[in-house]
């Protein structure tokens, strides 16, 4: 197997998982509210929120992971591609 398809496959692969975190990082915020009411009679609405955050947080050191590491691959397929195109002019 040559080196330009792994490139790409583990692109992709990158990809995909960034896409699954973003979509299911959406899935947990769809719920939650912009404003809420910190009465003691909204306690049930309070810890619902309390729970998506903890949730979204606990979610987000992946996200950026993913998104960095999809960066870094983004880079290194763009710079095989530049090079490949510099060594065909030599």
């Amino acid at each position: 197997m040559t080196f330009v398809p792994v490139m790409w496959s583990v692109w992709v692969v990158l990809v995909v998982i960034m896409a699954g975190l973003y979509v299911y990082r959406s899935s947990l915020t769809k719920d939650e509210e912009d404003q809420i009411f910190l009465d003691d009679s909204f306690d049930h609405e309070r810890s619902a929120q309390a729970a998506i955050v903890a949730k979204v947080n606990k979610i987000q050191p992946y996200v950026r992971v993913s998104l960095w590491l999809v960066g870094i691959a983004t880079v290194f397929v763009i710079g095989y591609y530049l090079l490949d195109f510099f060594n065909q002019f030599k």
